[in-house]
């Protein structure tokens, strides 16, 4: 009888220190999958932030806009008809009043003027929007192209 209890009193410890091994088990994977998963994502932030500024254009203002309260913003480049890039979408923020045709002239990673396009721009001191400058369907606005505002 004695044997009995003693045998029925180990099966209950290994039940019970199984159970705690399994959760303590599972508590591990779980905090291991968190850490992967943190990690992942920030692996891809980095990778993606990475292309961003590989992507990035620079947009230049000429010295006569700055001069007539002209100031940019927030930037975009899609591709109009083709798979090429050539439509610049510009933020524009107004420090005066503003009335004139802008031309954007896009020029390689090399410094060679690859396009240019025109849009007409009438705004009052204060006003901010977004404008579009659509470039020839060859143009290709590329990896560290320049656009500059005249």
């Amino acid at each position: 009888m004695k044997q009995n209890k003693l045998i029925f009193v180990s099966i209950i410890f290994l039940l019970v220190s199984c159970n705690r091994i399994a959760n303590k088990t599972k508590e591990s994977i779980n905090k291991s999958g968190e850490v992967v998963g943190e990690t992942a994502t920030e692996f891809f932030e980095g990778i993606t932030e990475g292309v961003d500024k590989t992507l990035e254009c620079e947009i230049l203002l000429s010295e006569q806009l700055k001069n007539k309260g002209l100031k940019t913003g927030a930037y975009n480049i899609d591709a109009q008809l083709i798979n090429n890039n050539n439509k610049l979408t510009l933020y524009l923020i107004f420090n005066q009043n503003f009335s004139k045709e802008l031309v954007a002239k896009a020029y390689n990673k090399n410094g060679l003027e690859i396009g240019r396009a025109k849009s007409k721009v009438n705004a009052t001191k204060g006003d901010a929007g977004y404008f579009d400058f659509k470039f020839d369907e060859r143009t290709d606005i590329g990896f560290r192209s320049k656009i500059r505002i005249e």
